[in-house]
């Protein structure tokens, strides 16, 4: 399943977090470098919400190292920002991965209205997720073994290619 070849992209997968005060500098605004800690904990997220775990990947010998990363910066985050971080995933095969990632300042009324609207965040484009947009970015990954050799996920691990596989069918009902 290719699926930046369609110009499909996965359902928006969403997690929250606070802004640390480390995170940030002498002003409170945070530190650049964080956005990308912040990409990596979205896209654990949606792997963990997809039924996967990375430690699981690692355990079974397979490794999903950056090759490369982009940001966008829009706007800045500040210490004690309620954030979200939404992550997607805009290409999968069976020798690379990619994700698209927003990362976006919610109000109090926002999260509450977040919580149980996981659901609805696959049908919403990413005009129509909540919260200021302060960020966009994009991570591209290859499957390696433990020799960091390329690793064809569908033949090193192909229950994890075919499971994944299936949920991103279930979720598109039907790619």
């Amino acid at each position: 399943m290719e699926l930046q070849q369609d110009g499909l992209r996965s359902r928006w997968y969403e997690s929250t977090l606070r802004v640390r005060y480390q995170e940030s500098d002498q002003m409170g605004v945070v530190y650049h470098a964080n956005y990308l800690n912040w990409f990596e904990s979205g896209r654990t997220e949606l792997l963990r919400q997809l039924g996967f775990t990375y430690r699981e990947l690692e355990n079974q010998g397979v490794l999903l190292p950056v090759t490369s990363a982009d940001l966008q910066f829009k706007s800045p985050a500040r210490y004690d920002d309620l954030i979200s971080v939404y992550a997607r995933m805009t290409t999968f095969s069976a020798l690379r991965v990619a994700f698209e990632y927003q990362v976006r300042r919610l109000s109090e009324a926002e999260v509450r209205n977040l919580e149980g609207s996981a659901a609805t965040l696959g049908q919403l484009r990413s005009m129509d997720l909540p919260g200021e947009l302060l960020v966009t970015g994009s991570t591209n990954h290859v499957w390696v073994n433990r020799e960091w050799k390329p690793a064809r996920l569908d033949r090193a691990l192909p229950e994890l290619f075919h499971a994944i596989k299936g949920a991103l069918r279930e979720e598109r009902g039907s790619v």
